[in-house]
C-alpha cells in the first residue's frame, strides 16, 4: 500500500539512527512547533536498534566494573530490550546471601562520540535555517537543537539516571502502590547501570492486566495522582511516561523504569502550576490569567479579561467530556496559541 508522506518521514528517521530518532521524539512533545498532525506521527517513531553482542556486553561490563565484580555476576542473559543509546541485560547477583535479580543498562560503544558529532552538524544546519528563513526565528531551532544535546548527553551518563532513580526512590518509598527499582551502586559507572529486575506486565498489554484481576480504572487514577504528586509535593517528577516505561507488578504495583529523563520544578513553578491546575477545575479563569500574569507566562500590558475570555473558550469546551474525548496535546497547542 501507498505509505503517506508522515510515515515516509518515519521509517527514513528511524533508519538514520540514535540522533535522528532522538531529535523525532524530542520534536513530538512540541505540536506547537512542528504542527499536531507532524506530532501524532513523529510519537510512533520507534526507539530500537538491533542490539550489539552479547560478548561485547560482557566485555564493556568487566572493564567498567572490573574482574572481580563481573566474576561475581552469574547467569548474563542475552539482551532482552534495545534502544538507540542503551540496552538491557538480565543477571542474578548475590546481595548479602542474597541471590536477586539484576537488571543490566549497558551504553552501546562510542554512542557519546557518534551522538555529539551527529548532533554538532544539526545544530549547523539550524544555525542556517534560523538565519535564512526569517519565520523559523519563532521556533528558536538553534535553542531547540542545544536542549536535545543537554538532555542526551545527560542521558548517556548512566551515573545520572542512577541518581534520579535513587532520590526517586527516596521519595516516593511511602507512597502506596507505587516503587522505584533499587540501585546497585556497586554495579554501577557512567556506562553501566544495574537495578532491580522488575516482573511485571506494560501497561501497553491492557488485556494481560485484566486476566489478573486488577482494576484497571484504579491504575489509570493512581497514575495521574501519583504523576501530580511527585510534581506538587517534590517538584521531581518522571518526564518520560510512555506506555513502555511504567510496568504494573504481581502485586498491582505501580512500577516505573527508565529515568533518564526527569522534570524538577522550584518552589513557585509547584505552586503556579497547581493553581493553575485547580483554576481550571474550578473554571475560574480571570484566576487563571492572573497566575499566568503573576508567573511571567505572558506579557504584563495583556489585558486581564481578554486573557480569561480566551482560557475560558480552551476550558469550557472539556467539561463534561470523558477524558478519552480530550487531546492532551490540541489543548496545549491551543493554550499556546492563545498565550502567544
Amino acid at each position: 500500500r501507498n505509505s503517506s508522506d508522515e510515515e515516509k518521514l518515519c521509517k527514513s528517521i528511524e533508519g538514520m539512527g540514535t540522533t535522528f530518532i532522538k531529535l523525532g521524539q524530542f520534536l513530538a512533545t512540541r505540536p506547537d512547533i512542528i504542527s499536531e498532525d507532524l506530532s501524532k506521527h513523529l510519537e510512533k517513531l520507534q526507539d530500537k536498534l538491533p542490539p550489539f553482542s552479547i560478548t561485547e556486553a560482557k566485555e564493556i561490563v568487566k572493564k567498567n566494573l572490573g574482574q572481580s565484580t563481573f566474576n561475581s555476576i552469574i547467569n548474563f542473559s542475552e539482551p532482552v530490550a534495545a534502544a538507540s543509546i542503551a540496552q538491557v541485560h538480565k543477571a542474578q547477583i548475590n546481595d548479602n546471601g542474597t541471590v536477586k535479580d539484576i537488571a543490566i543498562k549497558i551504553l552501546r560503544p562510542n554512542i557519546k562520540k557518534t551522538f555529539n558529532d551527529e548532533i554538532d552538524a544539526l545544530m549547523l544546519l539550524a544555525f542556517f535555517v534560523e538565519n535564512i528563513i526569517a519565520k523559523t526565528k519563532r521556533l528558536r531551532l538553534v535553542e531547540v537543537v542545544f536542549l536535545l544535546k543537554e538532555i542526551t548527553n545527560h542521558e548517556m551518563d548512566l551515573r545520572f539516571e542512577a541518581a534520579a532513580a535513587n532520590e526517586f526512590g527516596e521519595n516516593t518509598k511511602n507512597d502506596a502502590g507505587f516503587y522505584v527499582p533499587k540501585i546497585y551502586w556497586n554495579y554501577t559507572t557512567e556506562k553501566v547501570l544495574t537495578l532491580d529486575w522488575i516482573e511485571g506486565i506494560s501497561i501497553r498489554e491492557k488485556e494481560l492486566i485484566e486476566s489478573k484481576k486488577i482494576n484497571i480504572n484504579k491504575i489509570s487514577s493512581d497514575i495521574i495522582q501519583h504523576f501530580l504528586r511527585h510534581a506538587v509535593r517534590d517538584g521531581f517528577f518522571h518526564a518520560d511516561m510512555h506506555q513502555g516505561n511504567i510496568f504494573i507488578d504481581d502485586s498491582g504495583h505501580i512500577v516505573p523504569i527508565d529515568f533518564g529523563i526527569m522534570g524538577r520544578l522550584d518552589k513557585m513553578s509547584k505552586r503556579f502550576l497547581a493553581e493553575i491546575l485547580f483554576g481550571f477545575i474550578q473554571r475560574d479563569y480571570r484566576k487563571v490569567a492572573e497566575v499566568h500574569l503573576i508567573a511571567g507566562l505572558v506579557p504584563k500590558e495583556v489585558p486581564i479579561d481578554d486573557l480569561a475570555q480566551a482560557l475560558r473558550s480552551i476550558g469550557e469546551p472539556i467539561f463534561g467530556q470523558a477524558v478519552k474525548d480530550i487531546s492532551g496535546g490540541k489543548l496545549l497547542k491551543q493554550l499556546f496559541d492563545v498565550t502567544e
